[in-house]
């Protein structure tokens, strides 16, 4: 075995061909700067028409500055915003959200298969001491979707924990960093997944799925476009050159290339957690259901395969995490599940 294979994210991926030629159109000419140019209104119109309601889109430079950022216009310093205990605004962002809320408590619930169930956060929300100093106060629910281990809300769920929401007059967060991802396992359109299901705001992810550095912030609740502008502004949020980020999210979602790039990184998975099934001593931490795999291996197979060349990401002493590419190839899945067969022999020799 030679040759190293890179399993480590999708953020090691290539910037797709087609955004790569929409940030080279757009680099003709002076435009108005800080979102005043034609790409950047352009770019409202053209996601209102993608979700078939009028939104207001703000381009951000990355996924935790999206969650953050918005989570920021929902709540307030003595709030609560409840998530699963694996939300990746919880575990993996630095208490970004903490930060620029002033202070809003992340309320982490557990789920089985790493979702956040409907009657757990009902359950949690009874049990609010309303009006209590000593408590946080509920002001928003966020789930990440697809989650942290590659599982998927299903409409039905989004639906409940929207209604729960309303009924209980906090806001709905999203954070879509593999929206695209869940968005083609499901079949549905963006509408049925956010804003119908009660959504009032979206991380909607781009940089994980073939964007150079672009993620957005999609408002379905106008209420929320004054205060979030000024979290931007105060946040260095609001780019000079808007251009070049509309730009890339403008090509992302023509000819609905997002749904067609994160299809292909979601059939790689499926095919590569088809191969591991069939490897014996092997076994899936998790449902493959987007483009994330965990891998339940023997420590010493673990070693190995690190040791045959393939990059990946370790997420305790026997479950390591694979993630497929939208610039992954069929012979690169063969290629790991080649190296993985390999190893696996010779633990078991």
């Amino acid at each position: 075995m030679s040759g190293l294979i890179d399993f480590r994210s999708d953020n090691v991926a290539t910037v797709s061909p087609d955004i790569m030629r929409a940030i080279a159109a757009a680099n003709d000419g002076t435009a108005a700067a800080y979102g005043d140019d034609g790409i950047s209104r352009e770019l409202n119109r053209r996601l209102s028409a993608l979700f078939e309601t009028e939104v207001s889109v703000f381009p951000v430079a990355t996924g935790t500055a999206a969650n953050a950022l918005g989570l920021a216009a929902l709540a307030r310093p003595w709030g609560g915003i409840y998530c699963h205990e694996q939300a990746h605004i919880h575990t993996a962002e630095g208490g970004a959200t903490e930060a620029y809320t002033h202070g809003t408590k992340l309320i982490p619930l557990p789920g089985i298969n790493y979702r956040l169930a409907p009657e757990t956060l009902r359950t949690a929300l009874a049990r609010v001491d309303h009006g209590s100093r000593n408590r946080p106060q509920p002001d928003a629910v966020s789930i990440t979707q697809a989650s942290e281990w590659g599982t998927v809300y299903r409409l039905d769920e989004i639906a409940a924990i929207g209604d729960i929401a309303r009924n209980n007059k906090i806001r709905f967060h999203m954070d879509g960093a593999r929206f695209a991802n869940a968005l083609a396992r499901l079949g549905c359109t963006p509408a049925d997944m956010t804003w119908r299901r009660g959504v009032d705001i979206l991380s909607f992810g781009a940089t994980k799925n073939g964007a150079m550095s672009a993620d957005a912030i999609v408002l379905f609740d106008q209420t929320l476009v004054e205060p979030l502008s000024y979290r931007l502004r105060a946040a260095g949020q609001t780019w000079s050159k808007m251009r070049f980020a509309a730009a890339q999210l403008m090509a992302y979602v023509e000819n609905d290339l997002y749904v067609h790039l994160a299809g292909t990184s979601n059939a790689l998975a499926t095919r590569l957690a088809q191969g591991l099934n069939q490897i014996a001593g092997v076994s899936l931490a998790a449902p493959v259901e987007a483009n994330l795999l965990f891998v339940n291996l023997p420590q010493p197979a673990i070693k190995a395969l690190a040791a045959a060349g393939v990059l990946f990401r370790q997420r305790d002493e026997t479950i390591i995490r694979l993630v497929t590419r939208f610039d992954g190839t069929e012979a690169e899945v063969d290629q790991l599940l080649d190296r993985v067969r390999g190893v696996m022999r010779g633990v078991h020799a």
